[in-house]
């Protein structure tokens, strides 16, 4: 019904341009919201207010100007002015019944909004391919899938893209830890770096590149630790695992990007699996690496902002002057030696995605990114492209208990709950739900034992439940013998009169609203709560009125309101990645 408003008053507008000459370019932001007070109407809106400045004219007298404009409405009873200028609009009885009419024609599309045209790229996930995917990741896999599902729902265009950082030194760690178990299982007394991923998956894949690969890659640990440095505690950890690169670098020559790439991509198709498995797809898997080759984008990004004056040279290193966009200190672009640092590389991937034409970029990152979030905007700025475009989501952290007992986690040491695991242990619908019900920027506590319990205080099993009840209703009838139709339903809906009803009616009608201000605001949990207050409105409803009674009008017309019902749990359980079964 604000649709039905808000359509109303652009009429009215478009007349008085024609009527009253009204400009043309006469800037029109309507916004109508239900009214908290039912002496106040159904709906009000202050679009007489925003006009006012434009058109220079008293608030009141305009809004007076578009109710005598406003084309007639079977739906509305009455309009009258409020306060300063407020439009409000007293709907009839017969309008609350609309909703399940939209409802049942449109099924699951109900709620979506036609494509608006812009251009929106969601990138998140994005871990390192260093080890699987813990639990950790798993929030920000929920989240940035409910953000992207949400804004397509809601009309726009959306690219979904997982940058793969498959260069730089963490992968070289990788590569080398890979190799150095290949040697320990080749028979080599190695001892493992402490800076090197201990997990037991690197051990698997050494095995597996001895299984391939036989004596090729063995070098003696002699020749390893040759000229390399101490390991801590006595000497300089991340020197010597730096040493260790250079080593295998050096000894295998072309053949280290064996283990590299053993590593990358055994990772990354775990990743890829786990995600899919999870309900997570992407249109893009994203790799660093292309950034660097021809043309290298991330010499191109440097070179651009040479000559936009914002590079500077300092002791044979090159400088972003990032501080005159308010970062708090310059960055390093270059490194004294040439190599481009990771930041560099950022700089290439965010000019690459707007190049590509998209209107909005969203990044989904963990907490631990938040002094990452100036930079990246300064070097937007000084590309001249608007920072306003990048819109940056902050993903707390999960903490996960098994009984009194926290998880620490952490991939370097190996020691970590999966993604995996979770998943096995709580089941994919719970994992999801849990994971965005509460908002993203906000640490959260994830109870095992309540996403397992079937219970109302498990919010996914609770809203589930309500919509098995529905089918379990219309099996009941069709064991009965009895028949339903829609549209026998749809003729008998004025007979819906109690208080309960009548709320059921006003919450399927406010989806629409709570799925495109979830989208726009990046907030799933919204539509989560929403759902969950929708189920719990019916199972109210439910246990205090007879579904399946003698009265067979009053019958369809609650049935028809059961389904609808039914389908829009069914519509904002999809948005989050939930089935919504039939049986439970």
């Amino acid at each position: 019904m604000k649709d039905t408003v808000a359509d109303l008053i652009n009429q009215a507008v478009q007349n008085l341009r024609t009527s009253q000459d009204w400009p043309a370019d006469l800037p029109l932001n309507i916004q109508v919201e239900r009214t908290r007070d039912k002496a106040h109407g159904d709906f009000a809106s202050n679009v007489a207010m925003t006009l006012a400045k434009p058109l220079r004219s008293n608030p009141r007298a305009i809004a007076q100007q578009i109710i005598d404009a406003l084309p007639a409405d079977d739906t509305v009873v009455k309009v009258e002015i409020a306060g300063p200028g407020f439009i409000n609009f007293f709907m009839n009885e017969a309008s609350a019944y609309r909703v399940v009419h939209d409802i049942f024609a449109q099924g699951d599309n109900f709620g979506r909004q036609s494509a608006n045209g812009k251009k929106v790229q969601v990138e998140f996930v994005s871990a390192n391919p260093t080890g699987p995917l813990h639990v950790g990741h798993g929030r920000g896999a929920a989240y940035g899938a409910c953000v992207a599902d949400m804004l397509e729902a809601a009309g726009y265009d959306v690219w979904r893209e997982y940058y793969v950082n498959d260069a730089g030194r963490q992968m070289d760690i990788l590569g080398t830890s890979v190799w150095l178990r290949y040697l320990q299982a080749c028979g080599e007394q190695i001892t493992f770096p402490s800076n090197g991923y201990q997990g037991n998956y690197i051990a698997d894949y050494g095995r597996e590149v001895l299984a391939a690969e036989g004596d090729k890659l063995r070098r003696s640990a002699a020749e390893v630790f040759a000229g390399v440095c101490a390991d801590a505690p006595e000497g300089d950890k991340e020197k010597h695992i730096d040493g260790l690169i250079n080593q295998a670098k050096q000894l295998l020559g072309d053949d280290y990007q064996i283990v590299f790439e053993k590593g990358l991509n055994a990772i990354l198709g775990d990743i890829r699996q786990d995600l899919a498995e999870f309900g997570v797809s992407y249109q893009e898997w994203f790799s660093e690496r292309s950034l660097t080759q021809s043309p290298d984008q991330v010499e191109q990004a440097i070179a651009q902002l040479q000559a936009n004056g914002y590079i500077e040279e300092r002791d044979g290193a090159l400088w972003f002057l990032s501080t005159q966009f308010g970062d708090d200190k310059d960055r390093v672009v270059k490194r004294e030696n040439g190599q481009c640092t990771y930041f560099a590389s950022d700089i290439a991937y965010h000019l690459n995605k707007f190049q590509r034409g998209f209107d909005t970029v969203i990044n989904i990152w963990g907490a631990d990114h938040h002094g990452y979030i100036a930079r990246v905007k300064a070097a937007l700025q000084a590309l001249n492209i608007d920072p306003e475009r990048l819109v940056v989501r902050l993903v707390q952290f999960v903490s996960l208990f098994r009984g009194d007992q926290q998880v620490q986690m952490s991939t370097r040491s190996g020691s970590f709950v999966t993604l995996r695991e979770l998943r096995d242990d709580v089941g994919n619908d719970a994992a999801r739900f849990f994971y965005i019900m509460r908002k993203a920027d906000q640490a959260t506590d994830f109870d095992l034992e309540l996403a397992k319990s079937e219970s109302k205080d498990n919010p996914v099993y609770y809203i589930q439940y309500a919509h098995a009840r529905v089918a379990s209703i219309l099996r009941k009838l069709a064991e009965s013998g009895e028949a339903w139709t829609r549209e026998s339903g749809l003729a008998q809906l004025p007979l819906l009169t109690e208080d309960a009803e009548k709320a059921l009616l006003v919450k399927l009608s406010r989806y629409p609203e709570v799925l495109s201000g979830s989208a726009e605001q990046f907030e799933p949990h919204t539509l989560a709560h929403y759902l969950r207050e929708l189920a719990g409105d019916f199972h109210t409803y439910y246990n205090a009125h007879k579904m399946l009674g003698e009265d067979s009008q009053l019958r369809d017309a609650r049935l028809a309101l059961s389904v609808a019902v039914q389908q829009v749990l069914r519509n904002g359980l999809h948005l989050l990645g939930v089935t919504a079964p039939e049986e439970m």
